[in-house]
Formats: C-alpha cells, structure tokens, sequence
C-alpha cells in the first residue's frame, strides 16, 4: 500500500485525527490524576528536571529572538558550547515553538509541547501502520494509540527531548518499507537526517536497530531485496553525514572535554532477575527511574498475545521468526549483560533513568504484532485463547514465585488488572468466534464489537498510564509550578536593572537564593551553577579543585558554599538575594520587594594581567583553600597567608546524638524524621571573614541531606552532597562572640570531619585583590565574541576565566595566536609590549567540516534521487 500522505489526509480524517488525539486524551487524563493542567500549580516536568528543561528551553526563546548565539553561552557555569547543548536537550523540530511563550510561562509551554509529542507519536505510527497492514481502519488507530502510550514513552515524559524519538521511529520503519519495496529513499532519508539531528544519542540507538530491521527484512526474501543493498546504505549514510552538522561538533566537545567510556567490569547487569520481562509486562508496574531499575518494556496486552502468536502460528515462515526473533532475543539478551546494555548506550553507562533503549523492544513487539493481526482469522481462535491463557498462567506464576525484595512494587492489584483484562480480551475472542461461527455478524453487531474492544484497549492504557504517572509522582514529585513563575518577574527585574546601568564590561553575578541550578539560562546572566549532561567536564573539575562542588562525572556544579577569593577571581560583581548579606566588600546597589542586588567591590575582570609563572602553580588535589591562595597570590604578586582556623564549641543540641571517633564528628537522629539540630558558639577575632567548614565523611551516606545555617537571623540551605563546604558566617570588623545553629534534614545519621571555623584575613585579601584590580583586562562579549585592549611594558600573560574549548581562536592585532590551555580550564594568551586589541571568536570545533559534509550530502541525495526517479521511468 502506498498511499500519499494528501488522500490520507482527505479521505480518512477521523481515523489520523484520533490517532493524533486518542494519546492526547490519556495522557490529559493521567495528568489529571496528579494535577497537572494549564494553570494549575503543578509542573508537568518532575522535580529533578523541572527548572532544568524550563530554564534550557527559556534559552533557546532567547536564540531564537536574537539575543543569544546559536553556537555559545555566557549564561551557562562560566560559558559553554551552546551549540553541543542543543543536541541533545533542544534539538527536536518542536523545540522552536517555545519562541510564542513568554520564559515566565515555559513550564505551560512544555506541558503543551509534551502532549504534542505524544500525538505525533500516534499519528506517526498510524502513517506507519496504515502503509503497512492490511487490517482494519481501527486497528490502526488502536495499534497507533497503544504505540504512542507504552510504558517508556509515559514512564519518561518528563525528559522532553527524548520525546521526538517516537515520532521519527516508525517513519523511518516505513522508510525503509518504501525504499525496499518502491525504491523510494526520501522518507528515510529526510527521517534519518531529522532524528539523528533531533537527539544524536537516541538517534544512535534508533540507527542500530533498524539496521538490523532492515537486514532481517532483507533476508525474509534475499532474491526481492537484494537490490536495495545499495540504496539503503547510500540513503542512511548520506543521512548520517547531513547530520554531521550537529553530531560532529557534538563528539568532539565530549571528547575534548573529559567524557570517558565506561569499563566494562562485570558481565551480567546489576539488579536483572528472572521474572523481569514478565512482571514488567503487567499493567501499570512501576519501580523507579533512579538507579536499580529494571526495563520499562509494557506496551500493552494485545500486542503481546499476538507477537506470541507471531512466533506460534504456522502461518508465518519459519525464516521470519528466526529473524526478527534474533532481534529479539539480542535485546533481551542485552538487559542482562552488561558490555551489549553499555554498547546500547555508547559505551557510556547512563546517570540514572536505565536501560534506556528498552523502548526498542516495545517497538519491535507491537510490529511484530500487526504482522500477526494480519493473518489472524477465526480458524485461529483456540491457539488465541491458548496464549491468553498461558500469559495469565505466566503472571499468576510470576507474581507467586517472585522474591518480595526484587518486585515488592508488584502488587496484587497490578495481578488483577493484568490478569482480569485478558480474561476480557478472552471473552471477546471466544463471542468473536461464536458470532462469526454462526454468522450472526451483521453491520451494527460489527460495529458494536469493535466499540468494545476499542473500549477495552482504551481502558488498557488509560488504566496504565495512571499508574505510571502516579508512580513519577511518588518517586520524584511533580514540583509547583509557581516555583517557577512566581518569582521570575522580580528575579528578572533585579537581574536586568543592574545589566541596563552597568554594561561597561563584561562580569558575572550569582543568586544565593536560586530558584534551580539553571536560573542563568533563564535569567540570562553569567554564574558558575549548573546542572545538565553536555558540560565542560575539565573546567567544572578545575573549578572543584577551587571549592565549587563538581564532584564525579561533573554533572552538578554549585556557587553556594565557598569563599570571598573566588568571589573576586571569577568576576562575581553581584551578588543576589532574598536575605541580608555580610560579605566583605558588598554593598547593596539595588533592591525590589523581593530580592536585593548587592555589588562586589573586588571582582576581578574576565582577563588578568600575569607573566609566565602562572603556568607553574600548583594545586594541591585535595586543599582547596591552599589551591585559593596559590592562585591569588600568583596573580597579585604576593606571598601571604589568607587563612587560618579555629575551632567552636558545641552549646546545645535538639533530637541529635554527637559521638566524636578520630577527629570525626558523627550525628544521629533521636526521632525519625525530625532533624537533626547543633548550636555552636565561637570567638571571632577582627577583621576577618568567617565559615564553617563541613566536610562529609561519606558522601554515600548522604542521599538528600540537607544543611540549614541559621546565623544573625538569617537562614542558609543548601544540599550537602552537591554545594561547597564553606558556610558563610559573616564578615566580624571587631572581635565578636557569635552563635550559630545547623540543621540537618533528609538523613538518620551523618558524619563529618571535625567542623573547624575558617577566617579569610581581609586585609591580605583586600590588599591582594587590590593588587589585581590594577592588572584587570576588562572585556566586552557579544554572541560568540569576547574582545579586548590593553597595554602592557613587558611581554605577559593574559589569564582568562573563560572555559578553555578547542573551539576557540585568538587574534592579537589582527593576528592569529595561538591559545594556551591553563590547567585544560581557561584560556590563556600570550602578549607584546605595546598596544594589544585582543579578539577571540568560538566556533565549535568540527562545525564547518559538518556544514560542508550536511550541505554536500544533501545535494548528493537530490542528485541521486532525481537519477533514480527518472531510471524508474524508463
């Protein structure tokens, strides 16, 4: 069947309109049941991801409106390839939407984007099923609902970008259907090209598996198919090089900036158990999306019996099930053992969310199943009943045999359900065959039946996708969406006053009481917070080395937490805030009603006049106050000693059992689930900057601990395991006697290094950045552009805290220079005496050669199509 998409559209309106809007519909409905809708105070994005997507797709509405570059971000932990970003968080043809919304409306925005996903999905497979069996008008739109809701796609719907896969999959099926069958490559090529753009990393798992669909297909019947060989591989490679424009740049930023492969260490999968693919066929299971889950392969009942039937019936060659049955088990295989699940994932184990090409077994189930539902007719009933019966004998076992600690989430509930509509599916079957037995069919009765099986398939997935939304709820929480909206206009007002008086150089600011890790993108300022998977690895982990918390893979980095030094290093010129702020050096500058603007009067500039010593300074790994003085005193010509300790005394505590063992200070809570409180006391000497220091002892132990500082009636939070150590007491002219109090929430017991009291000496500090302030490189940036002048005496140095990226290049008086990395972090310049106009440009490195390769393939393709359209003719 080919039919074009234009008679589709005209002659079957209400069968693509319900599979657009049938998924639409269940979802909206599932949603409900947690209270998500349009203005309703609860985000469709889950806790962890809510602000992050929000905030990304706020900076993309800024792309698109001219007022950011496609290809870099200042607004992003110092500056990031933004262009490396939008692979993988923002690539989807949806994504250009958010332009229509206002950023204080985006989480309104991604609940509509999502569902528009969701319908796509459906209407994508109904294209694709309608092309492809000869069934029923509603079995399409049945087949196509059931694909667009399976347990994968609803399970992470929170993760916006990993949506569009959905939508591409089945045409490219189709695609590959057309060119094997009708020579016809433009499907496939025009949906390789878009998915592989969309998302390179599902593009990669969605590119394996159809080749090996396509190569199954190709043996089903060698002497047909053989000729496509070289159509399928010119098509899918010339796709791929079309998207070099995004992959290419893309790989080599991951390379270039400290992303590794996974060892492979052990062979079997953690957490895999026998039962697995049998209880995760159930209705409505749900485990977790964090770590220790098992795969999310449920894509409904239905199509489960009848790619049983696939592989029993005799109506199918044997060759066929011995094909795709390969396919089959190589993706179950591949859920216990770990080097085929990490090939699945690049070879690069995922954070969380695991097993994140199980959607491919759903995909493959319910083809499977169409084929099935094609050759199924009355003569088939008994072996139709047979594997209703023997899948609800399977679960019944499942559910009897399981270990309560492997699926204690399985419950009886889920066994009814599951167990309860195969025994409808099975009635159906058994009236199905009494009424074509005696051939009491007429048109109505048809008409009715197929009502009550829609019914059922309706209720099927309404009934599951409930269940997995209310199991994100209670893994993750759906969030409030006025966390979002609610301060934007002041956070914006704050952030944008201060921009619109002082733009005379670039500089950095930071909020103490952020609304997410991502509020830079959003708000549209330089930070040093972030959260996201596409990174600057080397950077984050220098910046570590300097006091940020970016431990492990670097995907978090936090300001909170460290000292007035790097304060004044990074350029942070305003701090903003909720709350009164006693830091060394900030005066208020600006105030709303709800956050006040405090200006640094030390901040450095982006550049730094030093000489060639700078590349001789050591950073001890694992001191990083030793690592602030060695680059302070670098860079100001110094020699002095910033920081000293002393220690304080417990006074009081509240529900909290202290023991002290090898200068560990160990905590545990008397009553479940109340805090933990410790008030201290300490003699602060004059003039000097002040901080706690806690450091964990085991930061396995910490899960979601948080630690709440409450000095001078002021109240500080922050998470233990992803903020800086230094909480930040206040600065003390005099000698002063101060009390202070944590509170610990979030975990039974804690422990810690014995918690000394840091003090900054302000006058080595105020003298030392006094120093720099002389050597101070102001600089302008715009887009992808960061410009410069300066005068220098002698030959010197220019230190940069701009992220060092092979992607940037470097002129010095319309000459080029070469850059030089300073710890693989920042960018350093080599400079004359004399005048310097300094001008660097960023690029992402490999974006030219994969423009020319996507323009060249393009036009390859055309030429080659247009050859390949007119040999048909003849």
């Amino acid at each position: 069947m080919n039919t074009t998409l234009k008679s589709i559209i005209s002659k079957e309106k209400k069968y693509w309109l319900a599979a657009f809007l049938l998924p639409v519909v269940v979802m909206v409905i599932s949603l409900l049941t947690v209270g998500v809708y349009p203005g309703s105070d609860i985000s469709i994005m889950a806790s962890d991801s809510f602000s992050q997507f929000s905030n990304f797709h706020a900076s993309f509405h800024n792309v698109l409106t001219g007022k950011q570059s496609i290809f870099y971000t200042w607004n992003a932990s110092l500056g990031l390839n933004y262009l490396a970003l939008i692979s993988y968080y923002l690539g989807g043809v949806f994504t250009p939407l958010v332009a229509l919304v206002p950023n204080q409306f985006m989480p309104d925005t991604l609940y509509f984007l999502t569902l528009l996903k969701f319908g796509f999905s459906g209407l994508s497979f109904w294209i694709f099923s309608r092309n492809t069996y000869k069934v029923a008008p509603i079995f399409h739109v049945g087949m196509s609902t059931i694909y667009a809701l399976m347990a994968f796609s609803v399970v992470h719907s929170e993760l916006v970008m990993w949506q569009d896969t959905f939508v591409w999959l089945p045409l490219i099926l189709l695609g590959i259907h057309r060119l094997m069958d009708s020579r016809n490559p433009r499907l496939l090529f025009i949906s390789y090209f878009i998915l592989f753009v969309s998302n390179f990393y599902f593009g990669f798992m969605v590119g394996v598996f159809s080749l090996l669909y396509y190569f199954a297909r190709l043996l089903t019947d060698w002497k047909k198919y053989k000729n496509s060989l070289p159509h399928y591989f010119l098509t899918s490679f010339l796709a791929g090089f079309a998207s070099m424009i995004i992959i290419l740049p893309t790989l080599l930023d991951l390379r270039a900036n400290g992303e590794t492969l996974t060892e492979i260490t052990k062979w079997k999968t953690p957490d895999s158990s026998w039962f697995d693919l049998i209880v995760k066929n159930m209705v409505g299971v749900y485990d977790t999306t964090k770590y220790g889950s098992i795969p999310f392969i449920y894509i409904g009942l239905l199509p489960l019996i009848f790619c049983t039937f696939y592989f029993i019936s005799r109506k199918i060659p044997g060759k066929n099930k011995l094909l795709f049955g390969g396919i089959l088990a190589l993706l179950i295989a591949s859920f216990y053992l770990e080097p085929l699940n990490l090939f699945w994932h690049g070879f690069h184990a995922p954070n969380m969310f695991l097993f994140r090409y199980s959607f491919l077994l759903s995909v493959l189930v319910i083809v499977l199943a169409g084929y099935a539902l094609e050759v199924f007719r009355r003569e088939d009933f008994l072996l139709l009943a047979s594997i209703i019966i023997g899948w609800s004998l399977l679960f019944i076992a499942a559910f009897s045999f399981k270990a309560p600690a492997d699926y204690s989430y399985v419950t009886v509930s889920h066994l009814a359900i599951t167990v309860g509509l195969l025994m409808g599916y099975l009635i159906l079957s058994v009236l199905y065959d009494y009424m074509t037995g005696k051939h009491r069919f007429s048109k109505n009765s048809k008409r009715f039946f197929t009502l009550i099986v829609s019914a059922f398939v309706f209720a099927e997935v309404t009934i599951n996708s409930i269940q997995l939304v209310q199991g994100i709820l209670d893994d993750w929480n759906y969030p409030s969406r006025s966390l979002y909206t609610e301060p934007y206009k002041d956070y914006k007002n704050a952030v944008d006053t201060v921009k619109n008086k002082d733009d005379d150089e670039f500089y950095r600011m930071e909020n103490l009481t952020p609304v997410s890790s991502n509020d830079a993108f959003n708000y549209g300022f330089s930070g040093v917070s972030m959260f996201s998977s596409i990174r600057n690895r080397n950077t984050s982990n220098f910046l570590n080395t300097l006091g940020f918390r970016s431990r492990g893979t670097n995907l978090n980095i936090r300001y909170s937490n460290n000292t007035l030094i790097m304060d004044s290093l990074l350029g942070i010129r305003y701090n903003q805030t909720k709350n009164n702020l006693f830091k060394y050096g900030f005066g208020i500058d600006y105030h709303n009603e709800t956050y006040t603007m405090y200006r640094n009067q030390f901040a450095a500039s982006l550049g730094i006049l030093t000489d060639n010593s700078i590349y001789s300074v050591s950073f001890p790994e694992n001191d990083n106050l030793s690592s602030q003085e060695s680059l302070l005193n670098q860079l100001a010509g110094t020699n002095a000693s910033y920081f000293s300790h002393i220690s304080p005394e417990v006074i009081g505590t509240d529900n909290t059992q202290l023991t002290m063992t090898d200068n560990t200070l160990n905590i545990r809570e008397k009553e479940k689930d109340q805090g933990q409180s410790i008030t201290w006391t300490v003699n602060m000497p004059a003039q000097k900057q002040a901080y706690l220091s806690l450091f964990p002892k085991n930061f396995s132990e910490l899960d979601g601990a948080h630690a709440e500082l409450t000095v001078n009636g002021i109240n500080q939070t922050s998470q233990i395991n992803i903020s800086g150590q230094y909480y930040d007491l206040g600065y003390f002219p005099n000698d002063s006697t101060v009390e202070f109090t944590v509170t610990f929430t979030g975990s039974k017991s804690l422990s810690f290094i014995k918690p000394p009291i840091i003090l900054l000496d302000i006058p080595a500090y105020e003298e030392a950045m006094t120093g720099i302030q002389k050597n101070n490189v102001p600089f302008q940036v715009t887009g992808r552009k960061a410009n410069a002048a300066v005068s220098v005496e002698e030959n010197s140095v220019l230190f940069t805290t701009i992220p060092y990226d092979k992607g940037w290049s470097a002129k010095v008086n319309g000459k080029k220079v070469e850059i030089k990395e300073f710890k693989n972090a920042f960018i350093t310049l080599p400079l004359e005496k004399g005048v310097n106009t300094i001008e660097l440009t960023f690029l992402p490195q490999g974006f030219l050669i994969g423009l020319l390769l996507c323009i060249g393939s393009i036009l390859i393709f055309i030429i080659y199509e247009r050859k390949l359209k007119n040999r048909e003719k003849t």
